[in-house]
């Protein structure tokens, strides 16, 4: 991979910088401080992972929505800002989203988790779960569970340190967040799955992602029907 110019470099970072005055300037939604303790091992939540696919129709609490996303791509060491999922070089290409169909606290919508700040802002607003589970190939775990959790990732920000070896070192991060999901579901008694099968663009087009962002996992949360 060529080295970027001086200019370009610059027109990123100042495109950065806008992005985040833009989010900045969006009605946030400060979430619930997360828990470090839980009643559940990681021997057991290892042991009773499965991928569930159908929920009742109970909505999310707030404070599991919060530790939901904390466990994805929560700050654990506020100085240096490392997080809850490894990252190469610590440059951090994921982006993590809400999609809310039925969660107390937080009306339909899309939302993005800001981890530095470990609060929401709301992008979009509505169900789009129907939409999305179009985007999905008709999967209906996207279309009942009362949140979607979707994963992306901005490939430049590991590119810029790692060249071509970025497309790994992102997919081997967002495993990392996905798996810190599902383990987090079920220490709180919830269950989910990972979805891999959707047409990204319209995954792109439904929740209006930025055009450098590319959906990686869309993973329905939800209280098992069972």
């Amino acid at each position: 991979m060529q080295k970027l110019s001086v200019g370009v470099l610059s027109i990123l970072v100042w495109a950065t910088i806008f992005a985040f005055s833009q989010i900045d300037s969006m009605e946030a939604i400060d979430l619930p401080a997360p828990r470090f303790r839980g009643n559940t091992s990681i021997e057991q939540a290892l042991h009773s992972r499965r991928s569930i696919r159908s929920y009742q129709d109970i909505p999310l609490e707030l404070e599991e929505v919060a530790q939901l996303l904390w466990a994805a791509q929560g700050i654990t060491e506020p100085v240096s800002g490392f997080r809850t999922a490894p990252s190469a070089g610590a440059t951090y290409p994921l982006e993590v989203y809400a999609v809310v169909g039925k969660a107390k606290g937080l009306s339909p919508g899309v939302y993005r988790y800001l981890p530095e700040k470990h609060r929401l802002v709301r992008i979009l607003e509505g169900d789009i779960r129907p939409r999305l589970a179009l985007a999905a190939l008709g999967q209906s775990p996207v279309k009942e569970a009362p949140v979607v959790f979707l994963i992306s990732a901005i490939y430049r920000r590991t590119a810029t340190r790692y060249g071509n070896r970025a497309e790994r070192y992102v997919l081997l991060e967002a495993g990392h967040a996905a798996q810190n999901i599902a383990l987090q579901a079920v220490g709180l008694g919830l269950g989910s799955v990972m979805i891999g099968a959707f047409q990204d663009a319209a995954v792109k087009n439904a929740c209006q992602l930025p055009r450098e962002e590319e959906p990686l996992y869309l993973i329905p949360v939800g209280r098992p029907s069972f």
